[in-house]
């Protein structure tokens, strides 16, 4: 099942598996989203829920019981319930199950808000925390946009000049090892062997906003404002880059398995709401 947003600049579709945008469309048929072909990767723009990344060992611990949660957690496999929809809104929702509670002992609400108005469409994020415990958690968008011409050709533009420095993942968990993403006018040209060792994997970044530039002229924009972490990531020779706001990342590899001292990790308060926000805007 898909649900479509539609105004007069651009058109969006939510498959209610993942509550995952698998197109974004713009008045004269550009598609903004990588088509999901799975010679590269079989996704579009999964919802990361309630871990972002890898755990060590896929498991942790939480009141003397162990847990297993594979990569990125179970949200972007499950299928979502439409709470609500008309030509420019639709929530999404997703709570705990039988299944949900063997991997993640947890009673929890996850709503997908997306929001379409003019040539923007923001993506809402409200975790609620129905049960008697604080709720520990992660969650991270991970949208993949399209690059229909040479890698080259494109560039990310940095909201701000930093000095940008990310941590190399070993066995998909995050190592204390670091380079350094050197910018030239608060830009990085595109090129696969940034990505020879997987994601560039900043654990926190003063930019909030990153626009993918073509050909030198910009095409698309991404905001984040509250969102502390970020990761950007392609797979080799894959045209598509990943832009990817996060609330945590993967385990590091000294990780004791504690979800309650996770680095990254949001803890959630029973009864508590929490939300966070991040918008694509068009050029």
């Amino acid at each position: 099942m898909t649900t479509i947003l539609k105004n007069n600049k651009l058109t969006a579709a939510i498959d209610h598996h993942g509550a995952e945008l698998i197109s974004l469309k713009s008045s004269n048929t550009r598609e903004y989203m990588w088509n999901g072909n799975p010679e590269f990767w079989g996704k579009h723009s999964p919802i990361l829920f309630p871990i972002v990344g890898t755990l060590k060992n896929n498991s942790f611990h939480y009141e003397n019981n162990d847990y297993h949660l594979t990569r990125h957690g179970f949200a972007r496999d499950m299928d979502f319930e439409v709470i609500e929809a008309n030509d420019e809104r639709a929530i999404f929702s997703l709570s705990r199950t039988n299944d949900t509670l063997k991997n993640y002992p947890f009673d929890f609400q996850l709503q997908i808000i997306y929001t379409l108005k003019e040539t923007n469409l923001s993506i809402s994020y409200l975790v609620k925390n129905f049960g008697k415990r604080a709720m520990p958690f992660s969650i991270g968008a991970h949208p993949a946009f399209a690059l229909p011409l040479k890698f080259k050709d494109y560039e990310i533009e940095f909201e701000q000049e930093e000095p940008l420095e990310y941590h190399l993942l070993k066995n998909d968990l995050i190592s204390q090892e670091t380079q350094k993403l050197n910018l030239q006018n608060k830009k990085v040209k595109l090129n696969y062997d940034l990505f020879a060792l997987d994601a560039l994997i900043f654990k926190t970044i003063q930019s909030k906003k990153l626009t993918i530039l073509e050909n030198k002229k910009p095409l698309l924009k991404v905001e984040y404002e509250d969102f502390p972490s970020l990761g950007i990531w392609t797979k080799i020779s894959a045209p598509f880059i990943c832009i990817e706001p996060w609330f945590g990342y993967s385990d590091v590899l000294e990780s004791t398995g504690d979800l309650l001292l996770k680095e990254g990790i949001q803890i959630l308060e029973p009864n508590a709401t929490f939300q966070s926000i991040f918008t694509i805007k068009i050029l």
